[in-house]
This record gives structure tokens, C-alpha cells and sequence, in this order.
């Protein structure tokens, strides 16, 4: 096990691969589950892209499932440990409970939506299931889940945060100014620096001159560990460890994960900034779903069992796809529910039979005027 404290001087090493040896069979075969259900979601998500049906940008996870499976994985959803994904972050929601479903039809912009149609793709959250929806993948999100996690110091609750960010962010005022407070207030939080290679199009090495991004946890006083990003069980031990510290009253712990963008920032990047031959480098020896099912079939799995998930994903996707096609588009009338403080509502009172708008109920403020809603 590699670590930065406070008074490390020497570059990190990687934390060696991991050894799963307190995962079950089932809950092995849930991280292949999990993992498959991402890319292959995205993959749909693509074809929709291209036929005109999604709305806005598309973005890929492409060889980063395993980070955000492995990592997300590690918390306890029976005690209300919380997350915040970016927009590669997609496989750490659906280990929340996200589902294939709601997902589609954000991209879609569909009117029964989680958003209802308000924003697109992964920008949104469910508290009860314990995801927090991103402002922004500049750093933004650490200082507010600084403040959710010294919630759960304050009112003695035995809860975790994890905060995602992209190599970028770590330069950012943001980052700094979260990750410094939530270090002072040994906040229950667990940071994970996606080390991909690329903040946008600008390569690591233009950013910072800092030689592994792990070491910035030494000028915080936080514990600080590297792992693989593409192994997945790597991922998932270094993360439970994080997350055990925090819980047990550790503070904060700074992950750095090395993994790599196999896409662009968006599905409309070219990638004309990287390298030839670098992406089909990391596609040929280092995908994570690849290593993984080698893993597994290593380890006495059957073929069978692995098809038997591939299966399962197609199916649920297939279904997901179908319902989200059927969705109807949201009703502009829609725009009026929830401005302050209404619950969402699919079904607002003047969408009822009898009433045409809310002018007939008499809801309408006089500063509108004269002129129909």
C-alpha cells in the first residue's frame, strides 16, 4: 500500500493491484454487472446521439468504468453515504440506484424525466438514493460536499462523502479551497482525482508541474493513496480504506487514480490533440473491462455466468430504450411547476380535466399582466 502523508518527501507508488479477498462471488460478479451496464448504456446512448434523439451533449466514460464502479462500490448506501459524480461518472450513479431508464430519458430531455426535461444528461440527484447532482467538473463540487460532509460531523452521523474530480480541477481555486476546509474540519470525505490524462484537451503535463497529483495531498495534511483506475478491485480497496478512515474520524483522504479518456471531453471531440496511436495503446492493454473478465475467468468463473449479465444488461437497456422513446416531450406548461419551492409535479392542476390554464383557478400574479399564461 502506497501513501502521502504530511511528512512524505518520496514520489508515490502505484497501491498494488488488488486482492478482493473480502468480496464475495455475487458481489464480484455485481462489479463485472455494474461495469458492463455503463459502457453498454453509453453505447445506446451513442446510437440515440447519432439518429438525433438525444438533446444537447453526449459524454463518455469509455475506460474509466472502472473507476467510478470500483470506487462508488465502496460505500454503504444502509448508512447514507453520499456521492458527487462528474460527467465520466455515470457507473458511480447507477451503483446508487440510478437506472438505466431515467437516464435515457434525461439525454432524451423527456417530460417524466428526473429533470423533466430542465437539464440533460447525468445533471441531476436524488438524495435518498445518495447522489448529489454536479454544478460543475471545475472543483466546484468538493466545497459543497465539504459543507454535506461537516453536516454529517456536526450532527454525529455516521455517513461518508466521495467527491469526484478530473486531474484539471486540481488546479483550480475550487478544489483547493474545498479540500483545505474539509482537511482543517477532518470532514468524513473521500476525494477522487480522475487522472485521465487530458483536462479538456490540455495533456497533465501543461497544467501542472507537479509530477503525481497525489503528493498535493502532503500541503493538506491528508492522507493521500494512488491506485489503478482500471482495476476495478484496485479501485474498490483503496477507496474502502479511504472510506473506513473517514468513518472512523480520519478526515479526509486525497485518491489519485490513473486511468485514461478513451473519448473526448464530448462526443463531437475529435481528439485531434492526442498522440497517434496512444488511444488504441490503452483500448489494446489496459481496457478495464477486458482485464477484469480475465480476472474473473482466472479466478474459477464461468464464461456462462459472464454471458448470463451480458444478457441481463442488453435486456434491461432494450427496455429502457423502448420506454424512453414512448415518453412524451415535456408540456411547456411544465416551465411554471417548481420555480421556488413546489415539488416536482407530473401532473400540475391545470393539466386536469376542466381547467385550462391557471388563470381559471385565479393563480395568476397581477405583474403578468393582461396577456394569457
Amino acid at each position: 500500500m502506497a501513501r502521502s502523508t504530511a511528512a512524505a518527501s518520496k514520489p508515490t507508488k502505484l497501491t498494488p493491484a488488488g486482492q478482493s479477498g473480502d468480496l464475495s462471488r455475487a458481489q464480484r460478479l455485481e462489479l463485472y454487472y455494474y461495469m458492463r451496464l455503463t459502457r453498454s448504456l453509453e453505447e445506446r446512448l451513442v446510437n440515440l446521439y447519432r439518429q438525433t434523439k438525444v438533446v444537447g451533449g453526449l459524454f463518455r466514460s469509455l475506460g474509466q468504468e472502472a473507476d467510478a464502479v470500483g470506487s462508488a462500490y465502496a460505500l454503504d448506501r444502509s448508512k447514507g453515504d453520499v456521492l458527487s459524480p462528474l460527467i465520466r461518472n455515470l457507473g458511480s450513479m447507477l451503483v446508487q440506484g440510478a437506472k438505466p431508464t431515467e437516464i435515457i430519458k434525461q439525454y432524451m430531455a423527456k417530460g417524466d424525466s428526473p429533470t423533466r426535461g430542465r437539464e440533460l444528461n447525468i445533471h441531476y440527484g436524488d438524495l435518498v438514493r445518495g447522489f448529489i447532482g454536479q454544478i460543475s467538473h471545475l472543483g466546484d463540487m468538493v466545497p459543497v460536499m465539504a459543507g454535506v460532509t461537516l453536516s454529517f460531523k456536526m450532527r454525529k452521523q455516521d455517513r461518508v462523502g466521495l467527491v469526484y474530480v478530473g486531474d484539471g480541477a486540481t488546479s483550480t481555486g475550487a478544489f483547493h479551497e474545498g479540500i483545505n476546509f474539509a482537511a482543517v474540519q477532518r470532514c468524513p470525505l473521500v476525494v477522487i482525482v480522475e487522472n485521465n490524462g487530458y483536462a479538456y484537451s490540455t495533456p497533465l503535463s501543461n497544467q501542472t508541474a507537479a509530477r503525481q497529483l497525489v503528493d498535493k495531498a502532503i500541503g493538506y495534511g491528508v492522507v493521500g493513496e494512488r491506485a489503478d483506475g482500471n482495476d476495478v478491485i484496485a479501485t474498490y480497496e483503496v477507496t474502502k480504506r479511504a472510506v473506513d478512515r473517514a468513518r472512523g474520524g480520519g478526515g479526509v483522504t486525497l485518491i489519485e487514480l490513473m486511468t485514461y479518456r478513451r473519448k473526448g471531453h464530448a462526443e463531437h471531440d475529435n481528439q485531434s490533440y492526442v498522440p497517434a496511436g496512444e488511444i488504441d495503446r490503452w483500448a489494446a492493454e489496459n481496457d478495464p473491462i477486458d482485464r477484469y473478465i480475465k480476472r474473473l475467468l482466472d479466478e474459477d468463473f464461468e464464461e456462462s455466468e459472464l454471458a448470463s449479465v451480458d444478457a441481463r444488461v442488453t435486456e434491461e437497456i432494450d427496455i429502457a430504450t423502448d420506454e424512453a422513446e414512448a415518453s412524451p416531450m415535456p408540456d411547456p406548461r411544465d416551465a411554471l411547476i417548481g420555480i421556488y419551492a413546489d415539488p416536482p409535479a407530473l401532473s400540475p392542476l391545470w393539466f386536469r380535466e376542466g381547467i385550462k390554464s391557471a388563470v381559471d383557478v385565479h393563480e395568476r400574479p397581477s405583474s403578468w399582466g393582461t396577456h394569457d399564461v
